[in-house]
């Protein structure tokens, strides 16, 4: 998945064909933000977020509101709406059907890179398949980055944050197949749910 570099390249380099020289004075600046970037990068891993309730972050989780529902609602409507009236197709809440119906919307051009909404739109209809299919639930997950509209597994720490899963790869020009995506959340939550009896 690819990712925005946490910082880029500054020259100190004076400009060609000039022979001065920069005071240590105008390093100082520079040598700071440094020294900030490499304690960032030494964080713990937990505080870098893993989309699996990390520890070192103050969590609030609550129930959707009124107005959550309706967005959720509308997002699959619309995206229902777009597939019937350009691909002929319906969403029908099996895997088999829904993420293959997605994956067209993707390669036919009819949802694009630079359509945030309805990237995020495919992502809610993502994220029921995911509900359905590992017991979660939708929440509100609130932190110090935001508030996100969220997976939780049963009562446990372990979330999934589905509305962004398709947005922020296509964004950033990474094509990974809807199917692949599905399967990378289904492998995060498989492993901590708990084995139902006689298995």
């Amino acid at each position: 998945m690819a990712t925005k570099p946490l910082f880029t390249r500054v020259s100190t380099r004076p400009p060609t064909g000039s022979c001065a020289r920069l005071p240590l004075g105008t390093l100082a600046p520079l040598l700071a933000l440094c020294a900030v970037l490499f304690a960032l990068l030494a964080a713990p891993a937990g505080a870098q977020g893993t989309g699996m309730g990390d520890a070192g972050l103050e969590a609030r989780i609550g129930e959707l509101t009124d107005l959550d529902r309706r967005y959720l609602a509308q997002q699959r409507t619309d995206l229902e709406d777009l597939a019937r009236t350009e691909l002929g197709a319906f969403f029908t809440g099996d895997p088999a059907n829904d993420i293959p119906v997605m994956q067209r919307l993707l390669d036919e051009g009819v949802v694009t890179a630079d359509d945030r909404r309805r990237l995020q739109a495919m992502g809610v209809v993502l994220g029921d398949l995911l509900a359905e299919d590992l017991d979660m639930h939708w929440v509100i997950y609130e932190d110090q980055v935001g508030r996100s509209r969220a997976l939780r597994y049963r009562q446990s720490d372990n979330y999934l944050f589905p509305a962004t899963m398709v947005s922020r790869r296509r964004e950033a020009g990474d094509r990974t197949p809807v199917q692949e995506i599905y399967d990378k959340a289904v492998g995060i939550i498989r492993p901590v749910q708990e084995p139902l009896p006689f298995q």
